[in-house]
């Protein structure tokens, strides 16, 4: 009966660590030195909106939606037009990267705020 206890707990145990794996499936310290680098705090802020909106209201957005991490790779690496808190349009910044799973860890680190 004993063993039986022991053998549940380390099962729900690994069950937990595995799920709490998946769950962050993305690296919060490179996504946040990709967009340091690339300025784009000078446009976004995690809670608060500047010239352009929090991540927090882009996660909102976008959270749940199976398209949501490619629309933010679009976003991020195609220039596209975006409109700014005060009503202008400008071409929204490229980052430096073209690595798919650097692009991909920002997107998540972002929907994941």
């Amino acid at each position: 009966m004993k063993r039986k206890i022991i053998i549940s707990m380390l099962f729900a145990f690994s069950a937990a660590t595995v799920m709490s794996t998946e769950a962050v499936a993305f690296d919060a310290v490179a996504a946040k030195a990709l967009a340091k680098r690339n300025d784009c705090m000078k446009c976004h802020a995690i809670d608060k909106s500047k010239k352009g909106p929090s991540y927090k209201k882009v996660a909102a957005k976008y959270k749940g939606k199976a398209d949501g991490q490619s629309k933010l790779i679009t976003n991020f690496t195609t220039e596209p037009m975006v409109e700014l808190s005060d009503g202008t349009k400008e071409k929204h910044k490229l980052i430096d990267t073209k690595d798919i799973n650097e692009q991909k860890n920002l997107a998540d680190w972002i929907l994941s705020l």
